[in-house]
C-alpha cells in the first residue's frame, strides 16, 4: 500500500467544497466527531468526580488508630475499636460547641532551644 493517490484526495476536496449531499455528509460527519472528541474528556472529568465523591463518601476512618476504611464492619480491622455510625445527611461535620471558654479548647505550646 503505497501513498494516497492524487486523484482520490482531490476527488474528496471537491466533495468537501463542492454544495452537494456527499460533502454535506462528510461535513456534519466531520463536525460530529471533533465536537465528540472535545466534549469525551469533559464528560469523563465529570462522571470521575463524582465516583470519586461517592467513594468518598463511604470512608470511615476509626477514631483511636486513624486508620481510613471502607468496611461494613462495626468495628476498626487494625484496632478492633468501634467505628463512628454513617450519617447520612448534608451536615457530616461535628457541631462546634461555642459556650466553651476558648482557653479550655486551645493547646499551650512552649518553645525551647535544644543544645546540638
Amino acid at each position: 500500500m503505497g501513498r494516497f493517490p492524487p486523484l482520490l484526495w482531490l476527488l474528496l476536496l471537491a466533495l468537501l467544497l463542492l454544495p452537494t449531499a456527499a460533502g454535506r455528509v462528510l461535513l456534519d460527519l466531520a463536525g460530529g466527531l471533533l465536537i465528540t472528541l472535545l466534549a469525551l474528556p469533559v464528560v469523563l472529568g465529570g462522571l470521575g468526580w463524582i465516583g470519586w465523591k461517592v467513594l468518598q463518601s463511604r470512608v470511615r476512618t476509626c477514631e483511636a488508630c486513624g486508620l481510613s476504611t471502607m468496611t461494613r464492619d462495626a468495628q476498626c480491622p487494625a484496632c478492633g475499636s468501634p467505628l463512628p455510625a454513617r450519617t447520612s445527611g448534608a451536615s457530616k461535620e461535628k457541631a462546634v460547641d461555642d459556650s466553651l471558654p476558648a482557653s479550655d479548647v486551645t493547646i499551650d505550646i512552649k518553645a525551647e532551644d535544644v543544645d546540638p
